[in-house]
């Protein structure tokens, strides 16, 4: 059943590629997007009808709008300068991180919004530096505005808990000034039930575990957004202050088959879990008499975490400990980046330019066991165990030095270009001191080429570098594998690299109906990250993330997004999309060729909107699928093969704006209360050995979300 799921979400798009192609030109006629150039604009009035509170919900109702929102290769990108899926709002990036533009959307009511445009071409106007689209949100031009938008929630799960919730935003201007203000408290409550099954090589039953963990949490976060237009300058600055603490309780029930008689036993854990963290942003931008830009920016943030563990064994008089885990640590960051940005002559633009980067993390890893030693007061009161590298700090001194050339080569083709040269200086200290220096060349070509304002070809070829995990330099807890507390760290990790081939074809329905879009990749690796053997011995077998050598992926995204006028629902919206790929790395422990890890052979989505707008009434659907068959899902270790399995994912959501323009939603998250799964195959040894040990399968549930939100703007 499953492996049929990719023949139907290919049939379902092309039915509705067709159909919406047919029938285009019969299609509804009523209030149609606006094209210029290679730019796609939704004035205010395409949303009327919808009655939209936020930006959001306009964002909601534009056909094919996610092939702009998304982002399917270019995570752990470095520096400031990707823009990459990117949202502006009045043409500006916001210069922040956990603060950034998308954050942005359900903070800014609709009746503030001129117009949102889609921009499917770079431009070095607005700082765009995009293989992909970016989202523009112009807001009125008003001397004074202001709104205040307001939600209440209240989130129900599948054991009872009603949890609630709180947002509060004030946006608006004043004159050449404007702010927005933001206030929220969000449920993040979880109460997972879980099983697992061990058996022997034979299929004996050795164990059943069962566990009901249940994590009490509430995310507090506060930011805001000014800025001042001056006569030929700008200046923006935004700041954001989060934290939390979620306490978990977990208790479980262990039933030992391996003797003649079973033996049960009772444990519980105590985690606690505290973060808080901080980030300042900001820009400035003058503007020469020659049309010539400078640009400076920066970002400051600061966060703080820690979790503490302690496990219980549960007797009949008393609690026994036999476990202590404290996990702490502190991330900083600082980004500076300054250019400047010119026309040397017609049709060309250029940006010089350097930034400079610090990264720090502090990381501290303290373990206690019942051995019967000395009791440590800093180990839980248990005997201290050594941890290898569980005290370090790491830090990073990058700088880029950038340069990008934007050539408008005629009226239907463009082409960007750019060359960063990359150097860092990467430095741990603790109880582990290394220091290594590295460089990068990362040229990128960009063309774009508009076959007519409804069609455009994309052909892309860039370097990319990822950005490293700091985590993984030094030791840390393991939550997912109760038989081995810590994973340890890797001094000697270097970055992950690539080269990126992609060639994109989009286009666009006549009458606003739609947009279909598909593209193909090719991306040649090195230096793959991965888990690696760094055991100190036989009788000490360990693994850590580390490189891996090369590999490649390939695949194709296709998507199809469409009003559904053509069947008589001219304000019901629908999206489909498939991407299937494939990709080869030797494996480390087993030296066969394998995939990538996390690489399911195809993922499918979905999602259905209809509005009733004569009711003010709209209800949907959002769904995803993946690969479970394929060996994709496999992660091999040292000692050990996990396979996971998960259900397809669902959510329902029906909203209605009731009185005094009130808007009342109720969203299903995990409708169909998916099962995830594991099966993990323990060896006596390494798993080259292949002498195995037990099978362990694993599956959790959470349970579906009711959570009902209510909002308004005044």
């Amino acid at each position: 059943m499953v492996a049929a799921a990719p023949s139907k979400f290919l049939k379902a798009s092309i039915l509705s590629l067709t159909i919406a192609s047919s029938v285009a030109a019969a299609a509804q006629q009523g209030t149609q997007a606006i094209v210029e150039g290679s730019s796609i604009i939704y004035e205010a009035v395409f949303f009327a009808e919808f009655s939209p509170v936020n930006v959001n919900d306009m964002i909601d109702r534009i056909p094919g709008v996610n092939l702009a929102m998304n982002n399917r290769g270019g995570g752990n990108r470095r520096g400031l300068g990707a823009g990459e899926n990117e949202i502006l709002i009045n043409g500006q990036r916001q210069t922040g991180k956990s603060n950034e533009g998308r954050d942005q959307l359900s903070r800014l009511s609709a009746d503030q919004v001129d117009y949102i445009e889609i921009i499917r071409g770079t431009s070095e106007e607005m700082d765009i530096r995009s293989g992909g689209q970016v989202v523009n949100i112009v807001l009125l031009d008003s001397r004074s505005r202001s709104s205040i938008t307001t939600e209440a929630n209240m989130d129900r799960y599948h054991d009872g808990t009603f949890d609630p919730g709180a947002k509060l935003s004030w946006t608006g201007q004043s004159g050449s000034f404007n702010y927005l203000f933001h206030l929220e408290g969000e449920p993040r409550y979880q109460n997972r039930l879980s099983k697992e099954y061990s058996r022997d090589p034979d299929g004996d039953l050795l164990e059943t575990r069962f566990e009901d963990s249940t994590r009490k949490q509430t995310d507090y976060e506060t930011s805001f957004n000014i800025g001042y237009q001056f006569d030929n300058s700008l200046v923006q600055l935004n700041g954001l202050y989060g934290g939390d603490c979620a306490p978990e309780d977990k208790e479980r029930l262990i039933n030992d088959y391996s003797n003649t008689s079973i033996v049960s036993l009772l444990e519980r854990e105590d985690i606690d879990r505290c973060r808080e963290n901080w980030e300042i942003g900001g820009d400035y931008e003058y503007e020469f008499r020659n049309g010539g830009k400078y640009r400076f920016l920066f970002i400051v943030n600061d966060g703080q975490w820690l979790q503490e563990r302690d496990r219980f064994e549960i007797l009949d008089d008393r609690e026994k400990k036999d476990l202590f885990l404290y996990n702490n640590g502190r991330d900083q960051e600082r980004i500076f980046r300054t250019s400047y940005t010119f026309d040397p002559i017609l049709n060309h633009g250029l940006e010089l330019g350097i930034e400079r980067a610090q990264t720090l993390r502090d990381g501290n890893l303290r373990l206690g066991l019942d051995l019967g030693g000395t009791p440590s007061p800093e180990h839980g009161f248990l005997t201290a165990v050594t941890v290898d590298n569980s005290n370090s700090t790491v830090e990073e001194v990058r700088y880029e030095n950038f340069l990008v050339h934007n050539w408008q080569i005629n009226d239907k083709s463009s082409l960007e270009s750019s060359l960063i040269y990359e150097t860092s200086t990467i430095t741990q200290t603790g109880d582990v001191y290394n220091e290594r220096d590295f460089d990068f060349v990362r040229p990128k070509l960009d063309y774009r080429y508009n076959i007519n304002q409804s069609m455009q070809l994309r052909a892309t070829v860039e370097k990319l570098v990822s950005q490293l995990s700091f985590s993984d330099f030094m030791a840390s807890s393991d939550s997912d594998d109760d038989d081995q507390n810590t994973q340890a760290g890797n001094p000697q990790i270097v970055q992950e690299q690539h080269w990126e081939y992609s060639l994109n074809l989009e286009y666009r329905l006549p009458n606003s109906i739609g947009v279909l879009n598909s593209e193909i990749y090719y991306r040649d690796y090195e230096d793959v990250i991965d888990r690696v053997d760094v055991s100190t011995g036989p009788d000490d077998l360990r693994s850590a993330r580390g490189n891996i050598g090369g590999a490649y992926r390939y695949g194709m995204n296709l998507d199809a997004s469409s009003r559904l006028g053509y069947i008589g629902l001219p304000s019901a919206l629908l999206s489909l999309g498939i991407s299937v790929q494939d990709s080869e790395v030797t494996d480390p422990f087993l030296n066969i060729k394998r995939r990538m890890r996390y690489n399911s052979r195809w993922f499918g989505r979905a999602s259905f909107r209809h509005d009733v707008t004569r009711w003010d009434m709209s209800y949907g659907f959002n769904y995803f699928n993946s690969d479970n068959d394929s060996d994709a899902r496999q992660q091999i270790d040292i000692n050990d093969i996990e396979r996971d399995i998960r259900d397809y994912g669902l959510m329902l959501f029906v909203e209605k704006k009731a009185f005094n323009d009130i808007t009342f939603r109720l969203d299903v998250r995990n409708a169909n209360d998916p099962l995830r799964c594991r099966e993990r195959t323990r060896f006596l040894g390494a798993t080259i050995g292949g002498i195995v040990e037990e099978v362990e399968n694993y599956c959790s549930q959470d349970g579906p979300v009711y959570a009902l939100k209510i909002r308004h703007t005044f």
